[in-house]
């Protein structure tokens, strides 16, 4: 059994290929205006890393905000469902999940079958997305891939308001002013940003397994600044959960074969 699950996102369109519950490919590109060229090519893409072709596929589901893109799909599946199904694929003890990108965050609560059981989503709001932190980085003056690692080096918590992008950064440039350290300030943008995540978890249910999937995730200030939150030593992230919600539309696929 051969599928393919393809995340029409708001920033990437990734796409996973799994060949009897194992990955064998994976495609990413910018999605940019034509969000239908963005599938083909992230498709193109995940195909030439498997070595197969397009007719070896048996099944394609699509998921994301651009799914109506994904115009050669079988069936779409909702954002809620794929991470879901992808917490389950990728670790099976999963029962609480975030999955935070560039435009959205949210958190589902599963069962031991990858069923969603609750969830909520911090929609039309960048605070709780990666917009957020770019947004900051351009406040600071600094590059976005040195933000989680600069937040690191700091052991100071300065509390923020992330209700909104444009007070939060009107309080950055107000710590620019007061001299305060930038790794502290990073810090400070990192931990509001995990306080309106992990709000969303709490209010789903969090149980002992926590997995993070999503562009953020690779953030290493965010997860540490989550951990924190949480008050957990250890959170499971997938090694590139930026295709998270791709698998997960891939296993759907499989599914419903």
């Amino acid at each position: 059994m051969i599928t393919a699950g393809i995340d029409c996102g708001a920033k990437n369109t990734k796409t996973v290929i799994l060949k009897d519950g194992e990955i064998i490919g994976k495609g990413m590109v910018l999605t940019g205006f034509d969000q239908e060229k963005a599938v083909s090519a992230s498709l193109e893409q995940a195909l030439q890393a498997a070595g197969i072709s397009k007719k070896d596929l048996e099944r394609i589901a699509g998921t994301g905000s651009g799914k109506e893109a994904v115009t050669i799909a079988d069936a779409g599946v909702n954002d809620i469902k794929a991470m879901a199904r992808a917490a389950g694929f990728f670790f099976e003890s999963a029962r609480t999940v975030a999955d935070v990108g560039a435009e959205e965050g949210r958190a589902v609560k599963i069962d031991e079958k990858g069923n969603v059981l609750d969830f909520a989503i911090n929609e039309k709001c960048a605070a709780g997305a990666g917009a957020f932190i770019e947004a900051m980085a351009r406040a600071l003056e600094v590059p976005l891939e040195e933000m989680g690692p600069m937040c690191l080096r700091s052991e100071k918590s300065i509390p923020m308001n992330a209700q909104c992008v444009i007070f939060a950064e009107s309080e950055v440039v107000g710590l620019i002013h007061a001299k305060t350290d930038k790794a502290d300030i990073s810090r400070a943008i990192h931990d509001a940003m995990a306080s309106r995540i992990v709000s969303m978890l709490r209010r789903v249910g969090v149980n002992e397994d926590v997995v993070l999937i999503g562009g953020v995730a690779r953030n290493p200030g965010f997860v540490e600044s989550v951990k924190r939150e949480l008050k957990v030593e250890k959170i499971h992230i997938p090694d590139e959960p930026e295709y998270g919600a791709a698998a997960g539309a891939a296993v759907v696929a499989a599914e419903a074969a």
